[in-house]
């Protein structure tokens, strides 16, 4: 039964063959990068290969691979004599070592690990010709270690005399990816190895989550101690213990929140800021808080000891609190709140200049003030013996200046937020032991300084390069240290400090200081030119789905950047949260990685310290949903080309319509699992969906926004073999087209949706594997048998709602009431100053009574029949007469007059569709997509925040009526459903 199954597979082929191939070609979508077959990046081997010399820069292959690759190799040829060996051993030797291409997962096809892999990697039409002319019958050679000899024989028997057949089944069709021109394409080995970057400039990384559930995570730190623990504290006033595994112990560090003083609401600066463990803390067993505390109703900082528990490793004592330092806060704001220790074993201190607007404290302000501690760096020695709280290390620098506080180190400083030491170049050691900080700005700059003994930063004198205050600023005396590097309020309003990349993992990454901005969300980069001392700016973006399409990474993360930190190994990590208050748990804390080289394996494997535990382990599942795991896409919905603007984000680029369809399960390596497990998810039929994917985050420019509120789930199919995959894929492409949630991502603090990406995956060809050979060999046979397993999938945390979007993205963050509103927003920090907070949000009701006040040239009657319109009324205006579409506008105080795209969602868009009978808004369009408004047409509303259950815009967040900063090239249009 099984032959007569074979034979009658057979002679359908033929006839479906030029139809597959066609569907193969539509199908190839999606642009490739480098991969291994492991599912990691590639990497320089640490010794250089012997065989495959080719790839011993820079491969999937180390030097014990590439001797088994040789082994077989030699014993292939074997089977040869002289002439045979001369014809086809450089055809042999290249097919096998294409295991160590930077590109092998692409050429044998194993980019997506929900499907099978092919048995040899895909070859260029022309090269397969000459393999076929010359040692077609080698074939079974390569795959004699596949499984059932006999089997494999009765196969390839079938295609070994026919060269169409047999390329059919070898040849990989993209022509760009296949061998050997994945060699000489210049395109793809221009940067190979390197960071990638999109079109703009901007280094695409992607992100693994690590924890989440956090309330306001503020601090990261490690111990030093070889158990690999990291502790994470949070705004509220808790310390968590996570282990190297993830896990997080149950009990609390410390908990001090009955102390801490701080508020729920979005951007107060008030709380637990930071910890910091003393140096030699598996010996010393001490750690110094940095916390807001009230006393007798006056506002103070204070900075604590505590003395680890004797009998537990994972918990403070809280009755061994000794007070080091306090001091008084005029404002709640500026409250600094960085500890570290330097290499020099003193702790360091960034307090805050007092708050308020401007240090208007004294004549020159309290950071050029000496005589008080506000506004600078201070240095204590913490180990003295004395019983005092801390003595004056010998070298300070204003130790002997009179009137100055001997504890003072550096001065002039603003709001330092976030704090690092260099560990230095891993094999010079150079740059060990710099102080780097991000000073947070007033209304102008934000700048990053080097740290320095005795150093002024300037402030108030000066913001940035430039000068805040005049007087002060020309002051010859001033004597200032500039910022290495400083960028305007376009780019971000509140620094948080990163910090300089030397751990092992991602050797592209090595000298990079990578920081971020809290309020817009943006991830940046400086790297140091050697020679001039200068520094590059690099900005950070989230890779594509194809960048970032290996196990547990995601290309998404929450705006409110708080806090960056570095592990034990010196792997970095940043901080952050979808809504800016002490008490939501939207806190995550996301690992940086680089998806484009590793380092080779073994050479940053470490083995755990083992920890004493006491108390339940809670183990970590993340929540995000793996890039890997995301599915195929349909045609986006068309948007139109984007204004020019200053700056530019980078929005995916659109992609014609795939057809997408299952791939044939190709033979499997001997090495993979025979057992194909798969985990479906159900998914819930409405709800909301948040992503980023290639957050290119450029100065002042909105993408273009396209989101779909429906999503259709492909038929399963089952594929009963080989051929059969085939012609069901043939007959049935058209129900395999699913849709794939896209998400926004943010800039200036502004969540961005983007034109989806499409991706879909070509298929292997639909021959039958090759049959043995003659040219003077022998001739085993060999079997092509296994499958690789499909890729688990994370189910959604509950608070999610799914709301199904056009492209290939990440699921959406469920938006939070307690999310500050623009003016509170730029006033707030986790880093940011307070003083600039203004109006709140305004709601116009309906007047009642009829308004003698308005005209007829205005708006002020409108609709049908002349009736009234009511505040807040809306419509959609267009060119092409489709009611469903258009530029909105609304009706406010007796004209009608556009709306601004900043903060612009699909919640906002389906308030104005309900309100136009419609039952939801199925697409946002920004960056006047669906075209702009006069000169003579006012911008009447601007930063517009809904629920989505509002009954009009004026309910939502918004700015006040006509204050705005933006122009009509952002009007938002809207398509509704």
């Amino acid at each position: 039964m099984a032959l007569q199954t074979c034979n009658l597979h057979h002679s359908l082929v033929p006839h479906l063959l030029p139809f597959v191939l066609l569907l193969l070609l539509h199908a190839w979508g999606g642009c490739c990068h480098p991969q291994c077959l492991d599912y990691k990046p590639p990497f320089e081997p640490r010794q250089p290969l012997v065989f495959c010399k080719e790839y011993s820069k820079f491969g999937c292959c180390d030097l014990e691979k590439d001797g088994e690759i040789s082994a077989k190799f030699y014993t292939i040829m074997d089977n040869f004599d002289h002439s045979g060996y001369e014809a086809c051993g450089r055809y042999i030797r290249s097919i096998l070592c294409q295991e160590c291409s930077p590109y092998s997962a692409h050429l044998f096809d194993a980019e997506d690990a929900n499907t099978p892999m092919r048995m040899l990697p895909g070859l260029c039409g022309d090269y397969c010709s000459g393999y076929w002319m010359q040692c077609r019958y080698t074939l079974s050679l390569l795959l004699e270690d596949s499984g059932n000899p006999q089997q494999f024989a009765n196969l390839t028997a079938t295609i070994e005399e026919d060269r169409k057949k047999f390329c059919d089944y070898l040849e990989l069709k993209d022509k760009q990816y296949c061998y050997p021109n994945v060699l000489t394409n210049t395109e793809l080995n221009a940067n190979l190895g390197l960071v990638r970057e999109d079109p703009t400039g901007c280094l695409e990384l992607c992100l693994q989550e690590v924890a989440n559930g956090l309330r306001n995570p503020v601090a990261m730190i490690h111990a030093e101690d070889g158990t690999h623990r990291f502790f994470v504290a949070e705004q509220l006033g808790y310390v968590w213990v996570y282990l190297a595994n993830g896990s997080r112990i149950d009990r609390p560090f410390l908990n001090l929140t009955h102390a801490v003083l701080t508020s729920p609401w979005a951007g107060d600066e008030r709380g637990f800021l930071c910890i910091a463990l003393h140096p030699r803390f598996d010996e010393v067993r001490k750690a110094y808080v940095y916390y807001s505390v009230s006393v007798k109703k006056e506002e103070r900082i204070r900075v604590s000891e505590f003395t680890l528990l004797t009998a537990d490793d994972n918990q403070l004592d809280h009755s061994s609190e000794r007070t080091i330092l306090e001091v008084v806060e005029p404002a709640s704001n500026h409250n600094g709140g960085q500890l570290l220790f330097g290499r020099d074993g003193y702790l360091y201190i960034f307090i805050g200049d007092g708050g308020r607007a401007g240090d208007p404290f004294g004549k020159f302000g309290n950071s050029q003030n000496k005589s008080t501690l506000l506004g600078k760096v201070l240095r204590l020695d913490v180990d003295n013996d004395d019983g005092t709280p801390y003595s004056i290390p010998s070298d300070n620098p204003f130790l002997h200046e009179k009137e100055a506080r001997p504890e003072i180190y550096a001065y002039g400083v603003r709001n330092m937020w976030r704090c690092s030491i260099d560990r230095g170049d891993p094999s010079t050691g150079r740059g060990g032991g710099r102080m780097f900080c991000g000073d947070v700005g007033q209304n102008k700059f934000e700048e990053v300084d080097l740290i320095v003994k005795g150093g002024n930063y300037g402030w108030r004198a000066k913001e940035g390069f430039s000068c805040y205050d005049r007087k002060l600023c020309l002051n010859s005396s001033l004597d200032d240290i500039l910022p290495i590097f400083a960028y305007p309020h376009k780019l971000g309003k509140s620094v948080t400090g990163g910090y300089i990349y030397r751990g092992c993992q991602m050797p592209n990454l090595n000298g990079l200081y990578i920081f971020g901005d809290f309020m817009s969300g943006r991830l940046m980069s400086l790297k140091e030119n050697v020679a001039s001392g200068e520094w590059q700016y690099r900005e950070i973006c989230m890779g594509g789905d194809q960048t970032c399409r290996f196990p547990k990474l995601i290309n998404s993360y929450y705006k409110y950047i708080i806090s960056f930190a570095e592990d034990e190994a010196g792997e970095l990590y940043f901080l952050a949260t979808g809504v800016a208050s002490a008490k939501a748990r939207a806190g995550v804390v996301y690992k940086i990685v680089d998806p484009s080289r590793r380092a080779a394996p073994g050479k940053c494997s470490f083995k755990p310290a083992p920890v004493k535990i006491k108390g339940k382990l809670i183990h970590f599942y993340p929540k995000e949903e793996f890039v890997i795991n995301k599915k195929p896409t349909t045609t986006p919905i068309p948007t139109t080309s984007t204004r020019k603007t200053t700056t530019t984000t980078k929005t995916p680029p659109r992609r014609k319509t795939p057809i997408i369809i299952i791939k044939p399960p190709m033979p499997t390596r001997k090495t993979i699992r025979k057992t194909t497990l798969q985990t479906t998810r159900k998914t819930p039929p409405t709800t909301a969906l948040k992503t980023t994917s290639k957050t290119t985050i450029k100065p002042t420019t909105v993408p273009t926004t396209v989101q779909k509120a429906k999503e259709t789930t492909p038929a399963p199919t089952t594929p009963t073999g080989y051929r059969t995959t085939i012609m069901t894929a043939a007959f049935t492409r058209s129900a395999q087209t699913p849709i794939i949630p896209t998400s926004p991502t943010r800039k200036h603090g502004r969540p961005l949706q983007y034109a989806p990406i499409t991706t879909s995956k070509s298929l292997t060809s639909a021959q039958p594997p090759p049959s043995p050979s003659t040219t003077s060999m022998k001739r085993p046979k060999v079997a092509l048998t296994s499958e690789r397993p499909a890729a688990l999938t994370t189910p959604r945390p509950q608070y999610w709602s799914l709301k199904p979007t056009t492209s290939g993205y990440k699921p959406q963050r469920p938006p939070v009431n307690t999310t500050p509103t623009k003016t509170q927003e730029e006033g707030q920090r986790l880093g940011e100053k307070l003083e600039n907070t203004g109006g709140a949000n305004q709601v116009y009701k309906r007047p009642r009574g009829r308004s003698r006040g308005s005209k007829r040239g205005r708006g002020g009657r409108g609709g049908r029949g002349g009736r009234k319109l009511r505040a807040g009324s809306v419509r959609l205006v267009t060119t092409d007469g489709l009611s469903d579409r258009g530029r909105l506008e609304i009706f406010i105080r007796g004209e009608w007059g556009t709306v601004c795209d900043d903060l612009f969602t699909s919640k906002a868009g389906s308030v104005v569709c309900r309100q136009l009978g419609f039952t939801t808004a199925l697409a946002v369009m920004k960056r006047a997509a669906l075209g702009e408004a006069d000169r003579n047409v006012r911008i009447l509303l601007d930063d517009v925040e809904c629920e989505g259950g509002e009954r009009s815009l004026l309910e939502c967040k918004r700015s006040r009526v006509g204050k705005h900063n933006c122009s009509h090239g952002e009007d938002v249009g809207v398509i509704c459903g």
